[in-house]
Parts: structure tokens; C-alpha cells; sequence
């Protein structure tokens, strides 16, 4: 065997042994903790959308960035990215803020979608991101359900 073969040998018998050593972990379970008002400019809404991430891991996470994005009716709501970095402890939770930002025209066509001949009496709403944490530490989250509109409230076509 050439002295490349044999090396390149070694280097696949590595990258096998750690994948196989490293520690199997949860996802991250991210819930919306809050939302505050921000000034918006022009024709934007902005708010400071806070995120409760738990980590039921037995390490902790450290991260250097937070992005997340706000899907409502299968179409993109709302986005946000933060330079904040921090830990989330070992079975432990931190609430992380990430301003988000939503376009007046994603406002608008999101109800004129609601308002296309079918009743609504529940809003579907997904959440995704990510928690930075360099090249192998990053952690991405999803999160999904829907909620229940008011009898007042719901759309329904005449």
C-alpha cells in the first residue's frame, strides 16, 4: 500500500471513530415568551420577540447568535437575527431577544390570503431557527401548532 492510501486509510478510520463518539443530544425545545413593540420604519412592523429555549441536554450550549424565522398560514411572517450570544445551562433554559421584522406587504397579503373564499377559524403558525454556536455546534430548532380564532374574530367568506 502507497503511504497515500495508507493515510488516507487513516484519516476515514478517524472521522468514523468520532462521529461514533460523539454524545447523541435532544433538540432544543424553543416556546415564544414574550413580544414587545419596537419602532418600525416606513412600511415595516418591528418587535423584540422573546424565546424561551430549554435545553434538556446534560451539556450546556453556548451561542454567539440567534436567528429565527415566523411562518403563519404556510408563508413567511416574520424574520430576526441577533448578535446576542449567552448559555443555555445543562437541563437548563435561558429566554433569548431577537428583534424581528414584518413587511407591511407580508401583513397585508397574509389577510388577503385569510379572505380567499375559505372559512378560517385557526391560524397555523410555524417557527425556525437557529442558535449559532461555530462550524459543529450549531443548533437548529422548529417549532409548530396553530391556535384557535375567536367566533368574533374568524374569517369567514359572504
Amino acid at each position: 500500500m502507497t503511504n497515500r492510501r495508507l493515510f488516507l486509510l487513516f484519516v476515514a478510520a478517524l472521522s468514523m471513530t468520532g462521529c461514533a463518539s460523539m454524545p447523541h443530544s435532544d433538540p432544543l425545545q424553543v416556546t415564544v415568551a414574550g413580544v414587545d413593540g419596537l419602532p418600525g420604519e416606513g412600511m415595516e412592523m418591528r418587535m423584540l420577540v422573546k424565546l424561551r429555549v430549554q435545553n434538556p441536554n446534560e451539556t450546556p450550549i453556548e451561542f454567539t447568535g440567534v436567528y429565527v424565522q415566523l411562518d403563519v398560514m404556510e408563508k413567511t411572517f416574520a424574520t430576526g437575527v441577533s448578535d446576542e450570544s449567552g448559555v443555555v445551562p445543562a437541563f437548563g433554559e435561558t429566554v433569548v431577544a431577537v428583534p424581528v421584522t414584518v413587511s407591511a406587504l407580508r401583513a397585508v397579503r397574509q389577510v388577503v390570503g385569510m379572505l380567499d373564499g375559505q372559512p378560517v377559524d385557526q391560524v397555523r403558525y410555524q417557527m425556525s431557527g437557529k442558535l449559532n454556536g461555530g462550524l459543529f455546534n450549531t443548533h437548529r430548532f422548529e417549532s409548530k401548532g396553530a391556535f384557535a380564532l375567536p367566533e368574533q374574530v374568524s374569517v369567514a367568506a359572504d
